[in-house]
């Protein structure tokens, strides 16, 4: 799984920008307050905690820690360290909301998105899984031309086309190299990260990113509890290490995300998304002895780029709308 998907909010295009980021949500930065450089260091910081913490979620797997379990730890840290950080900062308020439906509905779907890339990490070696999570890029274009009903023009169709050829070349279908279910896994989590980037930019309109975050755990900290009961089981210390590991890693990953893009604009710390590739493969060879075979060398290149083209063409359309608005107005 790569490190997963936020929304880039307040652009005034129909367009979506979907990274990893667990389904997070920032808003762009303050001109005043930006930073573009330390930005990308933290968004650097970022990309590695999150790859650890994948590391530990495939660790988990094959200790045999259920998936459940991981998810709950995932999430579990989120919500006393939020309250705990509104209130010193006297902005508990900022949890008032009148969509908790919403708020429930984008929860079951991020559970759903989360179970997808946490089994898509066990089941494959960790590139190819960082690699197919980059998908939920062309994802979200699809999904902006059949929810959002936005124009798509040829940048944009070529490269969903040239990302997808780049997983059939990784996957190759029918060779047993890559197994099908955690393909199908990966790439559904990939699916997952667009659609609720969908919600998060209906959200955004009245909700602020905290809030969103906070409800996400609320709403999905006692379904997962509920899992536990039947499934936990007693932990030696170096199940409890990984649980550690992995809820730690999760959590400074979170807050990096959050923190680049106080002082950095999505268009420009995106780039440094994909140095999860990176990680991935290190730590693939590093702690599992597994480096990618020719096939992922070949096509994770084409889902890169292609990416990278995505955000390209978004971030000029994003200016080219802004130009207008200031003439306009």
């Amino acid at each position: 799984m790569g490190i997963a998907g936020g929304l880039h909010n307040g652009s005034a295009c129909a367009c979506i920008t979907v990274t990893p980021a667990y389904g997070d949500t920032v808003q762009e930065p303050d001109p005043q307050t930006q930073r573009p450089l330390f930005a990308l260091l933290i968004r650097l910081c970022a990309a590695l905690s999150l790859s650890i913490m994948l590391v530990f979620v495939k660790l988990a797997g094959e200790s045999g820690i259920h998936v459940a379990e991981t998810l709950f730890w995932r999430q579990m840290p989120t919500v006393p360290i939020l309250v705990v950080w509104l209130a010193w900062t006297g902005s508990l308020a900022t949890l008032r909301t009148s969509r908790l439906p919403i708020h429930a509905r984008r929860a079951a779907y991020g559970l759903v998105g989360m179970l997808l890339n946490f089994l898509g990490v066990m089941l494959l070696p960790l590139a190819e899984a960082t690699t197919f999570n980059f998908t939920s890029a062309f994802w979200a274009v699809i999904l902006s031309a059949l929810i959002l009903h936005e124009k798509i023009g040829y940048y944009r169709w070529a490269a969903v086309a040239l990302g997808f050829l780049g997983v059939l070349v990784i996957a190759q279908p029918g060779d047993g190299h890559i197994p099908l279910a955690g393909a199908a896994a990966a790439l559904g989590g990939a699916f997952m990260i667009a659609l609720i980037s969908i919600q998060i930019r209906d959200l955004t309109r009245t909700e602020a990113p905290l809030t969103i975050v906070f409800y996400f755990s609320a709403f999905s900290i006692p379904v997962l509890a509920l899992a536990l009961t039947f499934v936990m089981t007693a932990h030696t210390p170096y199940q409890s290490v990984i649980l550690a590991g992995l809820a730690t890693f999760g959590l400074i990953g979170q807050l990096c995300l959050t923190a680049a893009l106080r002082y950095g604009a999505v268009a420009s710390v995106i780039v440094m998304d994909y140095s999860a590739l990176l990680w991935a493969t290190l730590f693939g060879w590093g702690v599992f002895d597994r480096l990618p075979p020719a096939t992922t060398w070949l096509g994770a290149p084409l889902i890169v780029a292609a990416g990278l083209v995505v955000a390209w063409r978004e971030h000029r359309l994003k200016r080219s709308s802004g130009v207008k608005e200031q003439a306009t107005s």
